[in-house]
């Protein structure tokens, strides 16, 4: 049974920061967080495997860190100096069987996806 329930979105001014989480049912070799503004395309933000290797999208990087903790299968999304570029609805997503690609998401990679949740940058 796969389940993805993501926490943490809200509303932050300009600069300021914001920490996403997801809850997974079990372990699963890789993680990721997209999201998806009004209009937009899905976009990778970044993922993670079991080992903690980690990819990011070029608009994130050195601004949000992806983490996870396997003891209690929740995964982690710190976002630091928000933009409001940043608004969107962000979505927790795993590859069920397989390890992250090396490289930045791509939404193809993943089956599985939470429900979402909102972050908007004013």
């Amino acid at each position: 049974h796969v389940q993805l329930v993501e926490s943490g979105g809200g509303s932050v001014r300009t600069g300021g920061s914001l920490t996403l989480y997801c809850a997974a049912s079990r372990f699963f070799p890789c993680m990721g967080w997209f999201r998806q503004a009004p209009g937009m395309e899905r976009e990778g933000v970044a993922s993670i495997a079991g080992d903690g290797s980690t990819d990011y999208a070029d608009s994130v990087k050195d601004r949000f860190t992806i983490s996870r903790d396997n003891a209690k299968n929740t995964l982690y999304l710190q976002m630091n100096s928000l933009k409001p570029e940043d608004t969107a609805m962000y979505y927790c997503a795993l590859r069920r069987w397989e390890t992250c690609l090396p490289r930045a998401p791509h939404q193809a990679d993943f089956g599985y996806w939470g429900q979402g949740t909102q972050v908007t940058v004013s």
